[in-house]
């Protein structure tokens, strides 16, 4: 690899890192998983919690991104993917093609997933969605 940066070891254990506010969105909490220091930017892993009470959701939005993968580890969450509903459980997996328009608009008490983007340093463009309604987020009891 003459020229470019190799990409590093890295072993994050639970207590390397903590959950952290100020992501792309508040009503989730972060926690880094070191791939992005170990790739030099050239992929972000992260694990993705609720934090509060779904209200009205991500909004209409792409990502600008070579690929999206979301591995759901716990509880569930409501898409639309472009027109159509999607339920992703735990254990559910989910790569979104680049530019693909979606929608996050509800999600368990208790849902957690992982995130795997590249670039790590990719952008978010809030748009128009297709003309479908957006259910009802589910209160939290």
């Amino acid at each position: 690899m003459s020229g470019a940066m190799k990409t590093a070891f890295s072993h994050v254990k639970p207590a390397d890192t903590e959950w952290k506010g100020g992501g792309l969105r508040d009503f989730f909490l972060y926690r880094d998983l070191g791939v992005k220091d170990a790739t030099h930017g050239n992929v972000i892993a992260h694990l993705v919690k609720a934090n509060m009470p779904p209200e009205v959701g991500t909004g209409w939005h792409y990502h600008v991104a070579d690929f999206q993968i979301i591995v759901m580890t716990k509880g569930w969450a409501r898409f639309m993917y472009e027109d159509k509903e999607f339920i992703v459980e735990a254990g559910d997996v989910v790569h979104q093609r680049p530019g693909m328009v979606h929608y996050l608009f509800d999600y368990s008490s208790d849902m957690e997933y992982m995130e795997i983007v590249g670039p790590a340093d990719f952008g978010t463009v809030e748009c128009e969605g297709p003309a479908v309604k957006i259910p009802a987020p589910t209160p939290w009891n």
